[in-house]
């Protein structure tokens, strides 16, 4: 059985990627993916999104329904519930965007501890630097030289419902100082400050064996850094942070006391508004199809799922074809088609023997559309009594000069209680 749902999970998996790399003509009137143009979607804090772990960064960032570390505070809170260790504490280190520059890099610090069965507690700092960055005027001129950083403080909760649920929740707070306090054009800057929070679910079955491979299943899902609005001045638009909605799914199969395999998928969205899509006719700017992403973070996040503007339709002179009610024509399925390229998809694979020493690998896909980060991740890690060591490798399969290619990132992990607990032992807890 366990093989069967490993053959339908990758089926499905393989099913889903076809949808977005294989797109043809529904018919006469039917979109593909080649109708749609560059539509990417920004936000501000992008460094909130960014994986900092070695672990799922060498299963493609594949890391919602991953078993219990320190990590899952940014991944998955509510999978704390289930570790069979009381406590763990990590430190991730990522050199950043080392094809363009030597000076950027994301710090990670993260913990959990089991108060008891029910109840789990976590936290979290992140910190990112852009290294150093010389600000001129107009025409050129030295300003000053500064060192922009962001940083982000999480504190996590998770409760067990039961054997095989859990929920958790984030409260977070980061704080984003890009400028210094420069003052541009006659406007003040000032740092984007951001109150946030994560929501997650699990179901956890340690008993989903059937045939003679035991085994675990877990179905997760996340929705992460629900927070306000940024704005770096006074008369700038405020911008949506990376709001995003994962679903995750892990299949864990113990092949014998040595050897342990994980397959995992996840489905990762942005909830931030798509941009619509303007142009100007007869001297004026006008939206030509989608919605206005000027809405409040709770009506941004529903408008995420219906407000792609698709590929507008022209005439034979390049006028865009106007219907009776004023509106633009747009080509039929091109919203829906937009919105599936919306979505990630990441999948990996990690291998355990003995508890000691893991080799994982994993693809992440993004639509080109939607800013084309396609690449491939390779992973390893080693423990010895409570310490461990990962270490992940991004290659990139988009393009030569993707500015991620050659990422590399570590992380060192420790069990602060120094054993590890048996399943009767995990119990009492």
């Amino acid at each position: 059985m366990f093989y069967q749902m490993t053959k339908k999970t990758i089926s499905i998996f393989c099913l889903i990627l076809s949808q977005f790399c294989f797109a043809q003509p529904t018919g006469d009137n039917g979109a593909n993916q080649g109708d749609l143009q560059l539509n990417t979607i920004t936000t501000a804090l992008p460094f909130m999104a960014i994986t900092p772990d070695s672990r799922a960064g060498g299963m493609g960032d594949a890391g919602t329904a991953l078993s219990p570390s320190s990590t899952s505070v940014y991944w998955n809170t509510s999978m704390i519930s289930f570790s069979k260790e009381k406590s763990e504490l990590s430190l991730s280190y990522t050199p950043w965007l080392r094809q363009l520059t030597n000076d950027i890099h994301l710090s990670y610090l993260s913990f959990y501890y089991k108060v008891s069965r029910l109840h789990s507690v976590g936290g979290a700092l992140r910190f990112f630097s852009l290294g150093e960055i010389t600000f001129t005027d107009a025409s050129g001129n030295v300003i000053r030289d500064d060192k922009p950083s962001e940083f982000e403080i999480t504190g996590a909760y998770a409760f067990r419902l039961s054997d095989k649920f859990s929920i958790g929740l984030n409260g977070k707070f980061a704080y984003s100082n890009l400028t210094g306090g420069l003052t541009v054009g006659g406007v003040n800057t000032k740092a984007g400050i951001v109150g946030g929070t994560d929501l997650s679910f699990t179901y956890f079955n340690e008993d989903a064996k059937i045939g003679k491979t035991k085994g675990s299943y877990t179905l997760a899902t996340t929705i992460n850094n629900i927070g306000n609005k940024v704005a770096y001045s006074q008369l700038s638009q405020r911008d949506f942070i990376p709001m995003n909605l994962k679903i995750g799914n892990a299949v864990k199969a113990e092949f014998d006391k040595y050897n342990t395999v994980t397959f995992a998928l996840d489905l990762q969205k942005l909830l931030v508004p798509t941009p619509a899509y303007y142009d100007i006719i007869d001297g004026t700017y006008m939206m030509i199809s989608g919605k206005s992403s000027d809405v409040g973070v709770i009506s941004g996040m529903l408008q995420s799922f219906y407000d792609a503007p698709g590929a507008p339709i022209m005439n034979e002179d390049g006028q865009y074809i106007q219907n009776a009610d004023g509106s633009f024509e747009v080509k039929k399925g091109s919203k829906f088609i937009e919105e599936l390229t919306e979505i990630n998809i990441a999948g990996g694979v990690e291998w355990w023997y003995n508890d000691v020493l893991a080799i994982r690998g994993g693809l992440f896909y993004e639509n080109r559309n939607k800013g084309n980060r396609q690449y491939i991740n390779l992973g390893a890690s080693f423990k010895y009594n409570m310490f461990g060591i990962d270490f992940s490798y991004l290659a990139s399969i988009s393009g030569r000069q993707s500015p991620l290619a050659n990422t590399l990132r570590f992380t060192l992990r420790l069990n602060l209680d120094g054993k590890s607990y048996t399943p009767e032992q995990k119990e009492g807890i």
